[in-house]
């Protein structure tokens, strides 16, 4: 490995925004007060967020994650997960007599919503989104005979609806805020009286850890997104930096998968983290970059972030909590 020598200084440019969202937290700290609550095992449906460090934190503290519902054994606690689910799955819960806590973001409960409210208004729905991601199977779920996957603006021209001038698009709330406007352009012009949702579905966290990793990438070689291969926000902002400027970016689940032959000839390292990350493996990154001679770290700010959730009505009704 050849690091600079004389010339500009080592550096790492640390991109804020990064790590957990308001939902995250919120679905993280349902399955801690949960386990706390009921005591273990506490059944959480799929993986409670889309990183393998903190399933495995939570399995150590007693949850059991499950792909079905019926891998719980009845009147059990089961938690869904921050994608959300389909109402078959709800009612799949209830004939079971699971005792179900529903940690669904917010903001995918508010897609779910529209999804809903425009099935009743006996609209197309074109769902921009990548299938099989659990985000997307639990919004179909909501109004399945109206749904229409569009992964992007290649599969816009298969699109088949009963009438172009009753279209609405909606979309998964982690995607590429460039790549869904890429979409839509292309649907608007396949259907030119397509409707606009209420309001931007992409989640004001994706948008914010992308527009601060575009405020990094250009002034750096070398980019480094802590986050899980699964995790569709983080895959998206290695995609937004080169995209962005820079030379190389990499998805890495801890500091373990960094290789050092990456630092070869970079003087400049950004440093991000997808929205499901906890802080403490972005100092572990840090940590190594420090000693390899990149200490010197500078935070960058696009954004702040103020917004919280209160916890499920369920989880807050049992621990008598008082919603923010």
């Amino acid at each position: 490995m050849t690091l600079p020598a004389d010339g500009p200084a080592r550096r790492v440019l640390l991109a804020n925004p990064r790590g957990y969202c308001a939902g995250v937290d919120r679905a993280v700290q349902t399955v801690e007060l949960a386990l706390e609550r009921y005591g273990a095992p506490v059944y959480v449906r799929k993986q409670i967020v889309h990183n393998s460090h903190v399933v495995r934190r939570l399995e150590a503290l007693g949850a059991v994650f499950v792909d079905e519902t019926d891998e719980a054994p009845e009147d059990a606690v089961i938690v869904f997960s921050a994608h959300g689910v389909a109402p078959v799955v709800h009612e799949e819960a209830a004939r079971r007599k699971l005792r179900t806590i529903d940690a669904t973001c917010p903001l995918v409960t508010k897609v779910h919503a529209e999804a809903r409210r425009f099935d009743r208004e006996d609209y197309d729905i074109l769902l921009i989104g990548h299938e099989g991601h659990e985000e997307v199977i639990g919004t179909t779920g909501e109004a399945p005979e109206r749904v229409h996957l569009v992964d992007g603006p290649a599969a816009v021209d298969a699109i088949e609806v009963r009438d172009a001038a009753k279209v609405v698009w909606l979309s998964q709330t982690t995607l590429s805020v460039d790549e869904t406007q890429e979409t839509v352009a292309a649907l608007r012009r396949r259907f030119p009286l397509l409707l606009d949702p209420p309001s931007d579905d992409i989640c004001y966290a994706t948008q914010n850890r992308q527009i601060a990793v575009k405020d990094i990438a250009a002034a750096s070689e070398l980019v480094l997104v802590v986050g899980s291969a699964n995790s569709s926000n983080s895959v998206r902002l290695v995609e937004v930096a080169i995209d962005a400027g820079a030379d190389a970016a990499y998805l890495v689940d801890d500091v373990s998968h960094i290789e050092p032959a990456w630092l070869d000839g970079v003087t400049t390292v950004g440093v991000t983290s997808g929205a499901s990350v906890p802080e403490s493996l972005v100092g572990d990154v840090l940590a190594w970059l420090a000693d390899r001679g990149y200490g010197d770290v500078d935070e960058v700010t696009s954004a702040e972030e103020h917004l919280t959730f209160a916890l499920p009505h369920e989880l807050r009704r049992d621990l008598r909590v008082t919603p923010v």
